[in-house]
């Protein structure tokens, strides 16, 4: 601070927002539109002392913006907003409390839960706690750093050549053997050599990576002594997560997870993001003024209609986004571009995506947070990928996102639980949803879903498992939720699961179980990786991780989440190459709607068979306890042979009518590791077990 004159404060620029060094200063703007002034706070390098308060001195178009010679980049700062406070307006300033920069990319200090972060006694009171925070809130930090990119570029990998991971940055390394334990745990152990080896030789094309933005632990959560592990609670939309840096290569935060970027692109491994826009970490009107709040309510959130005292809850977590505001949509572009251009991702998979496309009327794919997408030409060529519902009335939009835009298909995950999982629960019982139609659909892209939108199969993100809910290993060893811990007295968490524990619930010795167990969860990958659409695979389901039947582990920053890496199924991720390996060489399915129409040497892009070689089709596609079929694609995406799959999910061994020629045995889900006992060519029937998949090439 000793070259910076706090009197010198200029009129600047109201554009970039945030803080930006010059060379010369910093350049300060700021958007409110109810403020009647906004003051700049600035402290010593630690965030302790404030040593100045500005008022920024120019208004323009709704943006506060000064300019301060001679300030360099390190400055840490805050910003008070005065205004009235009227929460039954939406209005909600309080000078007393220092706000962070929703714009910053360095944010200093801890964060302590404490009753002055509050600006009301108690929610009922419309008079303010005018109790000064400063001393304990977080503040940003002006950067200017340059990475050295080299020759960095981004995969992009083909939709249709896709295989996404999705893992938790810190579950995935913390316990894993062969990383150094300094590196475990964060961005650094995730760009490892055995992690890099790990992804190439599952054959997996990109890492997505749960939320990485700066967020915060629920109060509620710390009074209980657990974590928002998951971190789908932001606070800062441009800021990296510190907790998920080690440190160790002596690198900033940012850069340790440039440094993980740029390695994982050289394996030719995209990264993509899962980003929360649909709420922020100040919850509902009881909340804490930490930044959006303090800066702008009536702006920054949806008001509930008829009392603008409270807030919209799509999210669930108290307050929503207003992204039909101007301003605010110009912070989440801002803050995807900043992602994409500085930080080189390759794509983002949005958390509660409706609320994005929330307007007066509701929900329209045609809202404006989608056309500025659309055109913008940073994020236009990125994977986007939408999690298409949010909680309120409207919400779920699977099948109604834009063209361009993927979407996690739950009619894939819930069809194929269904149809395998609940067919072994139920083996004599007609199961709804269960149909060899069913299957049929969703093995095909779900073209009742995108088909009749003109959007191509691959925007069905095809997954079985998620982050949230039961692991694979779990789907198939639990009934019922366990989630004692998580200190919701087992409440929390979906009770409508489609799991089956096989016989026994939780660890089984078994052998029955275990056989059983191990066959689903091989059937469900095989499903989830060769069918048409892009698979999604979770973290760990490769290995068989169990969370111990804890369907919602959000807050479980413990070995109930870190993948357990010394005790593998080695059977199991063998298998899993396998079947990865298997769609990379053939492309089963192309990323094209099929006909069902012989072309004119009479072959078929694709039919369906009975197992004793009759054609499928007319009632015969409803028969609920008729759980056998066949699919012959004639014209597979990379090989010129014919490609066959044998499905079996009832109760015994069927054995299978197949069609003229050779045939060659590439995948029998019934051994542990896929691969078939003999290489001898099958000619005219083969035996599947129960429950299985078989999948022939012709020779």
């Amino acid at each position: 601070m000793e070259s910076v004159n706090p009197t010198s404060l200029q009129a600047g620029q109201p554009w970039p927002l945030g803080a930006h060094f010059d060379g010369h200063g910093v350049n300060f703007a700021v958007f409110s539109g109810h403020a009647q002034s906004i003051e700049l706070c600035l402290f010593d390098a630690d965030g302790q002392f404030e040593v100045a308060r500005l008022r920024l001195p120019c208004l323009t178009v709704e943006v506060w913006h000064g300019y301060l010679p001679g300030a360099q980049a390190g400055l840490v700062y805050g910003l008070r907003a005065h205004g009235p406070w009227r929460p039954d307006k939406g209005l909600r300033f309080d000078a007393a409390k220092l706000l962070l920069d929703p714009y910053a990319r360095d944010i200093v200090g801890d964060f302590i839960w404490s009753p002055i972060h509050f600006s009301q006694e108690h929610p009922l009171s419309r008079h303010m706690d005018t109790h000064d925070n400063a001393r304990l809130a977080l503040k940003a930090r002006v950067v200017d750093d340059h990475f050295d990119w080299g020759d960095d570029h981004p995969p992009t990998t083909p939709l249709a050549h896709s295989v996404l991971y999705e893992c938790h940055v810190k579950g995935f390394s913390q316990l894993h053997p062969d990383i150094p334990a300094a590196l475990r745990g964060s961005f650094a152990g995730l760009a490892h050599p055995a992690a890099v080896a790990h992804f190439k030789a599952l054959g997996i094309t990109a890492v997505n990576l749960l939320p990485v933005h700066y967020s915060l632990t629920e109060e509620r959560l710390v009074s209980m002594g657990l974590t928002n592990y998951w971190g789908y609670n932001t606070l800062g939309f441009f800021c990296v997560n510190p907790r998920l840096a080690s440190g160790a290569l002596g690198l900033s935060v940012r850069d340790e997870f440039r440094h993980m970027v740029k390695t994982l692109h050289q394996a030719g491994l995209e990264v993509i993001l899962d980003v929360v826009y649909n709420h922020t970490a100040e919850a509902d009107h009881t909340g804490p003024t930490l930044s959006f709040r303090g800066l702008d309510n009536a702006s920054y959130y949806m008001l509930a209609a008829g009392d603008a005292s409270r807030y919209e809850n799509y999210s669930g977590c108290g307050n929503t986004v207003n992204v039909k505001h101007p301003k605010v949509l110009q912070l989440v572009m801002d803050s995807l571009r900043y992602w994409v251009s500085d930080m080189h991702v390759d794509g983002f998979r949005f958390d509660l995506a409706s609320v994005l496309g929330r307007t007066e009327q509701g929900f329209s794919a045609g809202a404006a947070f989608f056309a500025a997408v659309a055109q913008d030409p940073v994020l236009c060529r990125v994977k986007l990928i939408a999690e298409p519902w949010d909680l309120g009335s409207g919400g779920y939009q699977v099948g109604g996102f834009p063209r361009g835009w993927l979407e996690w298909n739950d009619h894939f995950r819930d069809g194929m639980r269904c149809f395998w999982i609940q067919s072994a629960a139920s083996p004599h019982a007609p199961l709804a949803h269960c149909s060899r139609g069913d299957f049929a659909m969703r093995l095909c892209g779900s073209s009742d879903v995108y088909q009749p939108s003109q959007r191509t199969p691959a925007k069905s993100l095809n997954y079985v498992v998620s982050h949230d809910g039961f692991t694979l290993a779990d789907l198939v060893s639990y009934n019922l939720r366990h989630n004692l811990a998580n200190g919701e007295d087992n409440r929390d968490g979906t009770g409508d699961n489609l799991s089956f524990n096989c016989g026994e619930e939780g660890p089984s010795t078994d052998p029955t179980v275990l056989a059983l167990r191990g066959k689903l969860q091989r059937v469900l990958l095989a499903t989830t990786l060769l069918a048409q659409g892009t698979p999604m695979l979770s973290a760990g389901d490769e290995i068989g991780h169990s969370q111990g039947g804890n369907n919602n582990p959000y807050c479980q920053d413990n070995a109930i989440t870190w993948i357990n890496w010394q005790s593998p199924n080695t059977d199991l991720l063998a298998f899993t190459q396998r079947v990865i390996g298997l769609r990379h060489l053939l492309q089963p399915f192309h990323n094209q709607w099929y006909s069902g129409i012989a072309d004119l040497h009479g072959v078929y892009d694709l039919s369906w068979w009975e197992a004793d070689g009759s054609v499928l089709q007319g009632d015969a596609w409803q028969q609920l306890m008729n759980r056998a079929l066949a699919c012959l694609v004639g014209h597979p995406g990379r090989s010129l042979k014919p490609v066959l799959l044998l499905i079996n999910a009832s109760s015994a061994a069927v054995a299978f009518t197949l069609p003229r020629g050779s045939w060659q045995v590439l995948l029998d889900c019934a051994h542990p590791q896929g691969e078939p006992p003999a290489a001898t060519p099958a000619t005219s029937t083969l035996t599947v077990q129960a429950p299985s998949l078989c999948l022939l090439l012709q020779t």
